[in-house]
């Protein structure tokens, strides 16, 4: 009963609610659409105000609390991509393009459903380490080189790293905007502390919430319009986009309990383990492997993992990690 009540709980947040709201938008087949402009706005925001509030965290909290779990989290956003592309290879049978874009989007995270986790938390009042946001930023960029470098052949040894796909990929994963953004505004919030929080916090923290519904709802549309690509991406990708993302939160759970995380800490290490990428790492794979079938990695990601953890897996994981620290 305690994992059906914190479902609902989950379902009936205004966030998931106007998700569910642009879905069925999308579905019906409504006029409802945002602006190129708006939606970059949004995504913009989203990330500055998660990595200048976690960048503060961090100066509160100190390096010596932190560098075991970010340490630890980058770690795991480079390996699972290796084993999810071992995996496509062989049971999925994709190509060495695909099962790479879609290893470089799975071992990468979302930053929207790290959102949505903190806002289960905070509707339980559940507390977690307000550093955690850290590990949304360290885990970002390996995952989209290691996905990178398999999706061309680099890791077994048939291409060179100085390859210009690889290069690429170097590049976008360190001065990509998600990236940049979310380290940089990181790096800022460390630096000005409390007292730069006490400046901006009427823009980045009250807004918070509705911005976070309006991106939702856009999210909501996307999902929508990509339902009807599942019947292209076959029944193996639609099993493939819920088994994995149990397999990693799992993993995430353990991990975390294991680095000294409270349950709400090792719930959200749990989520990011669990997300897909559908910003950072799309942009990336377009550049860096332009032959991968961008269908299977977006519909997987953005129709698939990203609602299956919105609802479902969020409660979920944050059950998991209750019971592991009971």
């Amino acid at each position: 009963m305690d994992l059906l009540t914190a479902i609902q709980s989950n379902l009936l947040s205004p966030a998931i609610l106007f998700f569910v709201l642009g879905v069925f938008a999308a579905v019906s087949k409504s006029d409802l659409k945002f602006p190129e402009a708006l939606y970059s706005t949004l995504t913009i925001y989203l990330l500055i105000a998660i990595g200048f509030k976690g960048g503060v965290a961090v100066r509160e909290a100190g390096i010596s609390a932190v560098w075991l779990p970010a340490l630890g989290a980058m770690f795991l956003g480079a390996l699972i991509p290796l084993w999810t592309y071992a995996v496509l290879r062989k049971a999925g049978r994709f190509s060495v393009a695909d099962a790479g874009a879609i290893a470089a989007h799975y071992g990468s995270v979302s930053a929207v459903t790290f959102i949505a986790a903190t806002n289960f938390l905070k509707g339980i009042h559940q507390p977690y380490e307000s550093y955690a946001s850290a590990f949304l930023a360290v885990m970002e960029s390996p995952a989209i080189i290691v996905g990178v470098m398999l999706g061309k052949g680099a890791l077994g040894g048939r291409l060179p790293l100085t390859d210009p796909g690889v290069r690429h990929a170097l590049r976008d994963a360190v001065l990509g905007k998600g990236v940049l953004l979310l380290i940089g505004s990181l790096m800022i919030g460390a630096l000005s502390g409390p007292n730069g929080m006490r400046m901006v916090e009427g823009f980045f923290v009250a807004p918070f919430q509705g911005v976070l519904a309006l991106f939702l709802l856009e999210m909501g549309l996307v999902a929508g319009r990509r339902l009807g690509d599942l019947k292209k991406v076959g029944v193996f990708l639609v099993v493939f986009g819920i088994t994995a993302p149990l397999a990693h939160g799992t993993l995430g759970v353990l991990f975390g309990t294991w680095a000294g995380l409270s349950i709400g800490g090792a719930t959200l290490l749990a989520v990011l383990a669990a997300s897909a990428s559908y910003i950072a790492a799309p942009a990336a794979v377009r550049l860096s492997l332009p032959e991968a079938n961008p269908t299977y990695s977006l519909t997987a990601a953005l129709a698939i993992t990203f609602p299956f953890n919105i609802t479902f897996g969020v409660p979920l994981f944050f059950e998991m990690a209750k019971h592991l620290q009971s």
